[in-house]
């Protein structure tokens, strides 16, 4: 039974129910694919919304989900603990660069990220130095609750939210031929007095802004100058993390390590919902006191959930005992090579790639993400059976790491064959 009859309840996230899309019924997950109840195999492009890493139902996640459910349901975690929390929390500490010692659990990257902006201006607060301004870059996005909604950029997003939102400092983003523009604006807002409290950023590349790329040369330089005036570096890394853009972190290819780091999404190979934020120990220690007034005041009600924190707890353990570089290497490899064949399509520009995610931009498309372009383009994936979302008039493609030679040539077969249409709309030349 599809949900898109307009009997359904249920109110769909980035859906306009107005125009009455068809809404697949999802019966089963594999690997790279998702199973209809009319028996058709949906190949997953975008990973389920950039959550799943390995492949869907991954059977040592689902193993790991097996056990721990039957030991488990919820248990508070204010006051309390749990193996698998503590077990993956000193993981992560362990994985991640020396300064990041304590790990603070949510249920959501949106809400990783409102933690960390607290976590910041919670920092500047109880050492006696107030810091209230976030510094954001240009086209961000962090996620849809209003902090989040705050230091991402302005537009169409949230719009309607815009009373509730809190003013930020924004700095262009590092175009080619213009990164020193961006740098000497960080420079120049991070010298202001009081200075900011913080610095946001996707690392490397820009996900719900358009899927747009700068060079870790930048987001070194970036990080150099918050260093230098002592202003907090924020890495968003909840769809940049495990292994997206060709490392574990994409962190790593600049060589720096942020006060605060979140994740989410990969964190469980998308098997289940969870997020941390990582601080730290100054971070830390300036909310550690007998003063009760100066803890941290943050919590969810499914905090820690037991059953997510043993998921990706066995997802660590695959990342250290199954090939995943290979696999991200091999995928991120195939990938160019299809984005290269339509290099010189007449309908198609701004090809682009970092690791496993690779992007184009139609001409077609002028709106942004309301282009008209942009339902269009997913109706005919869909009907050739290929989960593809675009943003507006840019299609990326972003699928597990398991995905095959032949199910990858369909996504861009499908790809360059939309851009055949597009050019005979407009009278250009299709491919020669």
């Amino acid at each position: 039974m599809s949900g898109g009859d307009g009997t359904s309840p249920v109110w769909r996230p980035f859906t306009q129910h107005g125009l009455n899309e068809p809404v697949p019924m999802g019966v089963r997950t594999e690997g790279a694919a998702l199973h209809t109840d009319d028996g058709r195999r949906i190949i997953d492009a975008i990973s389920s919304w950039w959550v799943i890493t390995h492949g869907h139902s991954h059977p040592r996640l689902q193993a790991a989900l097996r056990r721990a459910s039957e030991r488990y349901d919820q248990i508070i975690f204010a006051g309390w603990t749990h193996e698998p929390a503590e077990t993956l929390a000193r993981e992560l500490v362990a994985m991640t660069p020396e300064p990041l010692r304590h790990v603070f659990y949510s249920d959501s990257g949106s809400t990783s990220v409102e933690v960390a902006l607290k976590m910041a201006l919670g920092f500047w607060a109880n050492t006696g130095r107030p810091r209230h301004r976030i510094v954001t870059l240009q086209h961000g996005y962090h996620g849809d609750t209003i902090g989040t909604m705050s230091v991402g950029e302005r537009g169409v997003f949230n719009r309607a939210y815009a009373p509730l939102l809190f003013d930020v400092a924004t700095i262009p983003f590092p175009a080619p031929g213009a990164e020193q523009v961006t740098i000497d604006a960080l420079e120049a807002v991070c010298r202001q007095d009081p200075a900011p409290a913080a610095f946001i950023v996707e690392p490397l590349i820009l996900g719900a802004g358009g899927m747009l790329i700068y060079s870790a040369a930048v987001l070194r330089a970036m990080a150099e100058v918050c260093a230098r005036h002592e202003v907090l570096f924020i890495a968003d890394e909840v769809m940049t993390g495990w292994g997206r853009t060709g490392t574990r972190l994409a962190c790593e290819q600049a060589g720096i390590t942020p006060d605060i780091l979140c994740l989410s999404k990969g964190l469980t190979g998308g098997a289940l919902p969870l997020a941390v934020t990582l601080a730290t120990g100054p971070i830390f220690d300036a909310h550690r006191s007998t003063d009760r007034s100066r803890m941290f005041f943050h919590s969810s009600s499914y905090t820690a959930n037991p059953i997510a924190c043993a998921v990706a707890v066995e997802n660590l353990a695959i990342w250290r005992d199954e090939p995943v570089l290979e696999r991200i290497n091999a995928l991120g490899a195939a990938q160019a090579g299809h984005l290269d064949r339509l290099r010189d399509h007449p309908s198609l520009t701004r090809h682009r790639q970092l690791g496993t995610i690779a992007a184009v931009d139609f001409n077609g498309g002028r709106d942004g993400y309301l282009s008209g372009l942009g339902p269009w383009l997913l109706a005919f994936f869909r009907d050739r059976d290929l989960l593809v979302r675009p943003l507006g008039d840019t299609v990326y493609v972003m699928p597990p790491y398991c995905i095959d030679g032949p199910d990858l040539d369909r996504v861009w077969s499908a790809i360059a064959e939309a851009a055949d249409a597009v050019a005979a709309r407009d009278g250009l030349p299709g491919r020669g």
